[in-house]
């Protein structure tokens, strides 16, 4: 087993603010409909599947740092952590663009064999899957070639992954969802689901994939050790969002103005979310327990992770709105117009008042942690019941283990960007291999 180092990046002290607030808007001059966010250079990509290029926000001044010419159409954004490298889908072509996420240029161009679409991102073995007609590609991350087409009988909409099991899911229009080995990359399973599969979310936690079908409204739950259907839900039309602080799933229900809330271990309703209009996206806040949901009015609703009630509406945040990412570094949100041309950045404070800051300063201020031979040495912090209230979260915000002070065996982690979390503070660390 290699040695995994870590970085500490982002510290975080007391504060006395609170709440969300549009902070800015960022001119990008295109239709932005796809937003990817880079873990390790804090930068998001924005992409338009009408214009050839992909404009570059720096995550810590909310500026365009450079658009990188694709010279195509785009028709998906995948980040992948471990190499530090952006992939473009690009459409009515055959081919994947492989953009360096550090500066900004363009690496190199995959041919997939087909239209590409939906991408999804293996952190266990760094492969990028590629949907294209009737089959999934998969794309190696570090030699960036194409290392094996995986015939699934559709051409997949939606894709998601699963970390604890290593699979993919792929769900396409025939009311199937078929499952891929991420080691073997081989067809595993195929699970008959209900009309029009469109919306995925993946439950750590319980190690559960949630459905969502459009046609038959609706939500499928599938064990992911076992790869069978264990509940139907009368929830949900289009999108989730997990939320794994209370491990529940959130389903906008379109065309009406509400969302439905499921409890993560019951696979039961628990709690109905009337919004504004009619809820477009949804983002979940790991930080700070908030879910954030594009409504159709303009408008961004922040819904409160403990008590399933809408606590601000964020108006004027552009005209037709379509795409969501958040920054955990600043934790910040930011949401696509593609009617106004430009991104919003939504700032949410630090709970009970955490503000950023300099990296410099994380020693004196929060837990640190050290790595050898692949143990996580956490620091004894002087907060009173620390040793029952520290968690590590991936990028996501996903809960993947608890921390006590000492060492902590973290050999299964992936390499990526995660964060300590505790009772006064939050800290980034970047686990390399």
């Amino acid at each position: 087993m290699k040695p995994v180092a870590v970085l500490l990046a982002v510290g975080c002290l007391l504060s006395s603010a609170s709440g969300q607030w549009r902070e800015a808007t960022v001119s990008v001059g295109i239709y932005p409909w796809y937003l990817a966010y880079n873990s390790t250079s804090n930068k998001v990509y924005c992409a338009d599947m009408t214009d050839t290029n992909v404009v570059v926000i720096d995550g810590a001044t909310n500026r365009v740092g450079t658009t990188v010419a694709i010279g195509f159409k785009t028709s998906d954004l995948a980040y992948d952590s471990t190499d530090n490298k952006v992939y473009c889908s690009i459409r009515d072509t055959n081919f994947v663009t492989v953009i360096d996420g550090a500066a900004d240029t363009i690496l190199a161009r995959i041919p997939v064999g087909g239209a590409p679409g939906t991408m999804v991102y293996n952190p266990r073995g760094s492969k990028i899957y590629c949907a294209v007609p009737g089959c999934v590609t998969v794309i190696d991350g570090a030699a960036d070639t194409v290392i094996r087409t995986v015939e699934i009988g559709g051409s997949a909409n939606v894709m998601v992954y699963n970390s604890i099991s290593n699979k993919v899911y792929c769900a396409y229009d025939s009311n199937v969802v078929v499952i891929i080995d991420g080691a073997a990359d081989t067809v595993k399973a195929r699970l008959a689901v209900e009309a029009y599969p469109c919306a995925f979310a993946y439950n750590a936690a319980n190690n559960k994939v949630y459905c969502a079908n459009q046609g038959s409204r609706n939500v499928t739950v599938i064990d992911g050790a076992a790869d069978t259907v264990i509940a139907t839900v009368r929830a949900g039309t289009k999108y989730l969002a997990y939320n794994s602080t209370n491990n529940k799933v959130y389903c906008a229900n379109s065309p009406d103005r509400n969302i439905t809330v499921i409890d993560g271990v019951a696979n039961t309703v628990v709690a109905t979310v009337a919004v504004a209009a009619m809820p477009i996206k949804l983002q979940y806040n790991s930080i700070n327990n908030k879910v954030y949901c594009l409504v159709n009015n303009n408008s961004v609703q922040v819904i409160d992770g403990a008590t399933d009630s809408v606590i601000r509406t964020i108006s004027g945040v552009g005209e037709a709105l379509e795409a969501v990412a958040w920054n955990p570094v600043q934790n910040r949100t930011y949401v696509s117009s593609i009617g106004s041309l430009y991104v919003s950045v939504i700032r949410d404070s630090m709970p009970p008042g955490i503000e950023e800051r300099p990296a410099s300063d994380v020693r004196n201020t929060a837990s640190g942690a050290t790595v050898v031979r692949g143990v996580l040495a956490l620091w004894e912090s002087p907060v009173a019941g620390h040793e029952s209230q520290v968690d590590l979260l991936d990028i996501s915000g996903r809960k993947v283990m608890s921390l006590l002070p000492g060492p902590n065996d973290v050999r299964r982690l992936s390499p990526g960007v995660y964060f300590v979390r505790e009772p006064s503070a939050i800290t980034k660390v970047v686990v390399t291999r």
